[in-house]
């Protein structure tokens, strides 16, 4: 299972069941906007973006010749880090994650879930959706602010399985935020937990580095010593699209593994 599996799921939670009444009234398709990290906060903690991912929920609803797709685009954008701990030699375990998820309103109430969850219940989506990540642990709440609005930054404890290796990883999960296209945004960081001194700081640095003003051309281009490139995540050829299932399956980032 895909890292798209997380924001698929963040997205149709609980949305299936209003599906119909958005068809009804004519609200059958949904797009946020992508959202990423400012240059100079991914050049100072080392992370580099290696791909901007749009995201497609698609729902079917009503019956026979009444069937109607409700679609919901989402996007994700990925930064990651080369790092070394342990047997881990220069592979890039660590990683943080840009979500952004579109606001639905139906007579002026927001239907999406995300505006609503806990850290807690982001993270269950997590351990959900990946097979090689588990015994996640509650261990620590604190606010933060992104894109101006303050919101809960959560720590989690978690074992992980990276490179055919047992690893402690800590899991940052910010809950919603609004972007100011009225999309609700999510951040998520993982890292080995050995790593604690010097990246949590960092992924705190780029929850409060994210910003609206992306660049879509940018995707793989912040080489860094520390980070990745679109050829580390697209394959031998570099195309990086995202769109080969066998590179992915190769070589994906900490939570490639942990799908």
């Amino acid at each position: 299972m895909k890292r798209r599996t997380v924001l698929g799921g963040l997205s149709i939670a609980g949305l299936t069941s209003l599906a119909g009444c958005l068809g009804i009234v004519g609200m059958d398709e949904h797009e946020s906007s992508p959202v990423g990290v400012e240059a100079s906060v991914r050049d100072e903690t080392g992370y580099a973006q290696t791909d901007i991912d749009d995201i497609v929920v698609e729902e079917e609803v009503g019956a026979s010749i009444a069937t109607e797709t409700i679609s919901v685009t989402n996007y994700m954008t990925e930064h990651e880090k080369s790092v070394s701990v342990g047997p881990l030699d220069g592979q890039r375990a660590a990683v943080f994650i840009v979500l952004t998820t579109p606001q639905i309103s139906i007579a002026g109430r927001n239907v999406n879930p995300v505006e609503d969850m806990s850290a807690q219940e982001i993270i269950e989506l997590v351990e959900d959706n990946y097979d090689d990540i588990g015994d996640i642990s509650h261990d620590e709440d604190d606010e933060i602010t992104i894109l101006g609005g303050e919101t809960t930054r959560s720590r989690f404890d978690a074992d992980a399985t990276f490179d055919g290796h047992d690893l402690a990883v800590d899991l940052h999960v910010s809950e919603a935020v609004e972007t100011e296209d009225d999309d609700l945004l999510v951040t998520i960081g993982v890292y080995p937990q050995d790593l604690r001194m010097q990246e949590e700081s960092n992924v705190l640095e780029l929850m409060e580095g994210v910003t609206a003003d992306i660049d879509t051309n940018d995707d793989g281009s912040d080489e860094s010593e520390n980070g990745g490139t679109d050829d580390d995540a697209g394959g031998e050829n570099g195309d990086g699209d995202g769109d080969d299932d066998e590179s992915e399956d190769d070589d994906d980032g900490i939570l490639g593994t942990l799908e």
